[in-house]
């Protein structure tokens, strides 16, 4: 019997065990593995450093985020986000522009 076919057997029987489909459905909802969270707590010992002290929450969010959505980053065109970048600033389009 798979885990459903259990689900669908105890809601049948709930007068008999009426907190069996209660337990058995928490139990069911309840993550296999928890290796995303603690992929995000190695990646966060790796970032706490020296650096650390020095930098603000904000920036550490957004670099553990990056640590671990590592391969979205390496879809990103990043030629379009400097364009996109220098075309905001006068000044910086003088200094960055590309000839």
């Amino acid at each position: 019997m798979g885990p459903l076919d259990i689900l669908n057997f105890s809601k049948k029987h709930s007068l008999i065990y009426p907190n069996d489909v209660i337990a058995y459905r928490i139990l069911l909802t309840i993550p296999v593995t928890v290796a995303s969270t603690e992929r995000s707590f190695s990646k966060l010992k790796l970032l706490k450093s020296y650096l650390r002290s020095t930098m603000t929450q904000e920036r550490l969010n957004g670099l553990a985020t990056i640590a671990l959505e590592n391969d979205v980053l390496e879809k990103i065109n990043y030629e379009d986000m400097i364009e996109d970048f220098i075309s905001r600033n006068t000044r910086r389009m003088l200094l960055f522009s590309r000839k």
